[in-house]
């Protein structure tokens, strides 16, 4: 039997704080979609449609906390460094100017657990 193994990413958004005080809603520029989109567009730029297509295959934005701007994001093991450096290229997100910060790169369910409790309550669960 295939295991197919990903990797979870957890990622903090860094948002232009003048957008936000203008009268841009955070809530409305991060969503699932638009992170998602940002990064396919990101990984087309950057690797191609031949890319894209072999990274689309568990590719999906699991979490995202509009208000602690902190998102969880499942890849395959193979493509997990070419989406990590796609993310890295990325600008903006919609019309927004934004940044990404890694905060964690975990490889299995058990520290999801950890990941859910650091999205909750917004500090890293210490055993």
């Amino acid at each position: 039997m295939v295991q197919f193994k990903n990797r979870y990413m957890v990622m903090e958004i860094f948002i232009d704080r003048e957008r936000e005080l203008v009268g841009g809603d955070p809530k409305k520029i991060l969503s699932s979609n638009n992170v998602s989109r940002a990064i396919q567009d990101s990984i087309r730029l950057n690797f191609g449609e031949c890319g894209l297509a072999l990274s689309l295959g568990s590719f999906q934005v699991k979490h995202l906390n509009a208000m602690t701007k902190i998102c969880i994001i499942r890849t395959s093991h193979v493509d997990h460094q070419k989406v990590w450096s796609a993310i890295t290229m990325i600008r903006s997100i919609g019309n927004c100017p934004a940044m990404f910060n890694l905060l964690d790169l975990s490889e299995n369910k058990e520290q999801r657990t950890e990941i859910r409790i650091y999205l909750t309550f917004g500090e890293i669960y210490k055993r």
